[in-house]
């Protein structure tokens, strides 16, 4: 997750004008610029529309249309020349916003081809200040953990890049691995039987400089399946392609704990990360197999392919235990989520309004957008089990999002507040700012969300 962070060009590079333009600013924008320039710029028709690009010389002038700056600005680092640089000219925008759209567009995976990618325009260093900075290194070094493949990220890998981000910021850690996970989280273990590759559990905790005993505990939990065949429950093979993502909810929630270090922030902070692989062997749990649970519950499992809740639900009630003021927890926990809401809205699930609408408040400003669906609990008795406590699904083929949120709350104690967020985390094509891939989902709008209720 320490990846240099592309799009930013060496410090004395000199650095070009790239003015952004809306359709409604072109003429203002014209007459500031020398006549030779702004004739080149008519000639070719520019009008602010989105995307439109036109090179000058010594600046270019980059067409936003109605798109927000993170958006707009989002294609420039591939569409300048290559190896130059620039820095962003005031405009009818946010500055920050639109620094971190060029640097969210610059990321690209090609650590595993053998030729270079092409060359890349940058920005000159001074354009980008430190949160832009942090937020942008914490997005791509989730998406560099979804894209990944399975065989080169494991369980095993995915907990030591998560104790390496850690150690970078002095955060304590705990690594449970081994018999000790089958004693500590039952249910979870139970999803890593079927893997040679062992099940671990990573857990940080940090405090920031500005915060004492008494400081806000944020808790964050995250599913991190690094593949996920489906178990006996064995998914087709068209739905088993993307299965390298289904660690994203880990994956962004290792972003936000980052970028929640790295700008020191004045809270405590606790990240527990589940790390297993749900596969296929003597030894994976089966349908109708019964699980003890950390919070004492018994699971029956109605379905080996909704085995995210069973790492979640784990990791949730240690948390809770804690009693911290806000818990959250992120997975790629249910196709009927992207049924209901399709790929670019994660749904929010909460049981305490004032969190739901910091979090929403905050998606909507950052322009990384959620959803809130219900926890209905007319519902609730849909997980009702003959033979246990709770079954890990409804034998109704409805509400699949809420369902599986209903079952998560059970592990949840009234009065902790607490946000379930079931994302898809990846960009199904490319896109301004969000290239083809892993995509960390909500990882701007949560930070924003925590920001805001540290503020009251």
């Amino acid at each position: 997750m320490a990846r240099e962070l592309a799009g930013l060009a060496a410090d004395g590079d000199m650095a070009l004008p790239l003015h952004g333009v809306r359709p409604g600013g072109v003429a203002a924008v014209l007459a500031e610029l020398a006549p030779e320039q702004a004739a080149m710029a008519r000639f070719q028709n520019f009008a602010g529309q989105a995307g439109g690009l036109v090179l000058l010389p010594g600046a270019a002038l980059l067409g936003l249309g109605d798109a927000p700056a993170v958006h707009g600005f989002g294609a420039v680092a591939g569409a300048l020349p290559g190896g130059s640089a620039w820095r962003i000219a005031p405009g009818a925008y946010d500055a920050e916003d639109a620094a971190l759209g060029f640097l969210l567009g610059a990321y690209r995976y090609e650590e595993l081809k053998t030729k270079p990618g092409r060359r890349l325009a940058a920005l000159a260093p001074g354009q980008v200040t430190r949160r832009v900075r942090v937020v942008a290194e914490a997005v791509c070094a989730a998406r560099e953990l979804i894209n990944t493949p399975a065989n080169l990220l494991g369980p095993a890998e995915l907990a030591r890049e998560v104790l390496e981000m850690g150690a970078r910021f002095g955060a304590r850690a705990a690594h449970v691995r081994g018999d000790e996970v089958g004693a500590r989280y039952p249910a979870l273990a139970a999803v890593g039987a079927g893997s040679e590759r062992g099940a671990e559990v990573v857990l940080l905790e940090w405090r920031g400089s500005g915060a004492d005993a008494r400081a806000p505990l944020l808790s964050l939990c995250g599913k991190g399946v690094c593949f996920d065949t489906g178990g006996y429950d064995l998914k087709p093979s068209a739905a088993m392609l993307r299965m390298k993502k289904d660690m994203g909810g880990a994956a962004i929630l290792a972003g936000l704990a980052q970028a929640v270090m790295a700008l020191d922030l004045p809270l405590r902070l606790q990240l527990r990360i589940g790390c297993v692989e749900n596969s296929v062997s003597g030894h994976a749990m089966r349908p109708s197999d019964v699980l003890r649970t950390v919070a004492g519950l018994s699971v029956e499992v109605g379905n080996t392919d909704a085995e995210g809740r069973l790492v979640l639900c784990d990791l949730l009630a240690e948390a809770a235990r804690e009693a911290p003021d806000w818990l959250i927890d992120a997975a790629t926990l249910t196709g009927a989520a992207r049924v209901a809401l399709g790929p670019d809205l994660p749904a929010l699930f909460c049981n305490d309004d004032r969190l739901a609408e910091a979090i929403l408040a905050a998606g909507r400003l950052a322009h990384d957008p959620l959803w809130r669906l219900p926890l209905f609990e007319g519902y609730d008795a849909w997980l009702e089990s003959a033979v246990a406590d709770i079954n890990t699904v409804s034998a109704k083929p409805m509400a699949g999002a809420i369902i599986a949120a209903l079952f998560l709350q059970r592990f949840v104690p009234a009065g902790i507040s607490w946000a379930h967020v079931d994302t898809y985390a990846w960009n199904d094509s490319t896109r301004p700012g969000r290239p083809e891939g892993g995509e960390a989902q909500t990882l701007r709008a949560l930070l924003a969300a925590v920001e805001s209720l540290m503020r009251g």
